[in-house]
């Protein structure tokens, strides 16, 4: 890490957020006007000073509402899912969205959740936003960009109706995430097995990780059901392993890294660490990662004959 003073320098004027806030304006002002959506999703300002919060916006009188800005954290395609149902109803939909929002909507796509021609994507130059428990009114340094922010690989979507803004000259910053990773591959099974214990252990099954998720849109999860009873529902070590390992293996090859599991999770329990590790796992062996692009079902839902099965014993 640098030191305190050049963590804490702006890595992006004031001026970048103007333009991409301008540009996302314009954009929907003019596919509402027109007709050719009838609703925007995106950011407003929140009620504490600088914070951001979702919105979705059918007057076009509310344009001026939107905004882009580093506390615009929340994956915002989590609004197009089943969980829900009447924004889909409005009709064609524009969607702010950042690269790793873009990976989730592909996503979705490629499950059938959603329909391209349903939507027009306002993608966004994304320089970064901030990480948990950071400021709202503090600006987007090294010191409070979040970690995901840090290695990203998206930061101007690709296949989108039109881009807001553009990406300034951005600061090489340390992976701090590959490296905790790494850290972890390096230890022996037993040693990443207490390592994981002991982060669930804090787990109090609030499901916060899985409200946020965009992938998880069943109607009822089956780690509800208590007849029979997949997982127990109980904050206790087994209920809390079983459905964290549950949670990582529907995600596998479907996670778009977008980290919003870990930054909703009051208890700090690092998540996408272990999203991460599974989505390498699946590239590792498979060849297979999130894109910006639908594709076709993943190596976990599809079956081939020459399917390695050396794991079976």
């Amino acid at each position: 890490m640098n030191n305190t003073k050049e963590n804490t320098t702006p890595l992006v004027d004031n001026s970048y957020y103007e333009a991409v806030t301008t540009a996302i304006r314009s954009e929907a002002r003019r596919v509402m006007e027109s007709g050719e959506v009838s609703a925007v999703i995106g950011y407003k300002s929140g009620r504490r000073k600088g914070s951001a919060q979702p919105v979705i916006i059918s007057d076009v009188s509310r344009i001026d509402e939107l905004v882009f800005a580093p506390t615009c954290t929340n994956n915002l395609s989590l609004y197009l899912t089943k969980a829900k149902k009447e924004v889909s109803k409005k009709g064609k939909i524009a969607i702010v969205a950042k690269g790793c929002d873009l990976k989730a909507l592909a996503g979705l796509m490629s499950e059938s959740q959603l329909k391209r021609e349903n939507l027009h994507l306002i993608g966004i130059s994304c320089a970064g936003v901030h990480g948990s428990n950071v400021k709202p009114s503090e600006a987007l340094s090294a010191a409070t960009i979040a970690r995901k922010c840090r290695e990203c690989t998206v930061h101007v979507p690709e296949g989108v109706d039109c881009i807001a803004g553009t990406l300034p000259q951005l600061e090489q910053l340390s992976a701090l995430e590959s490296a905790e990773l790494e850290r972890l591959e390096a230890m022996s099974p037993a040693g990443r097995w207490a390592f994981w214990k002991e982060q669930f252990s804090r787990c109090i099954r609030c499901m916060a990780c899985r409200q946020v998720c965009p992938f998880c849109y069943c109607e009822q999860c089956l780690c509800d059901r208590n007849r029979p009873q997949g997982v127990e529902t109980t904050p206790r070590p087994a209920g809390n392993m079983g459905w964290h390992i549950v949670r990582a293996m529907h995600l596998a090859g479907r996670c778009a890294g977008c980290a919003e599991c870990e930054r909703s999770c009051p208890m700090d329990i690092p998540l996408n660490l272990l999203n991460r590790k599974m989505a390498n796992e699946l590239k590792e062996l498979y060849g297979q990662e999130a894109g910006m692009q639908p594709q076709e079902k993943g190596p976990l839902a599809t079956y081939k004959e020459d399917d390695d099965e050396s794991f079976i014993k």
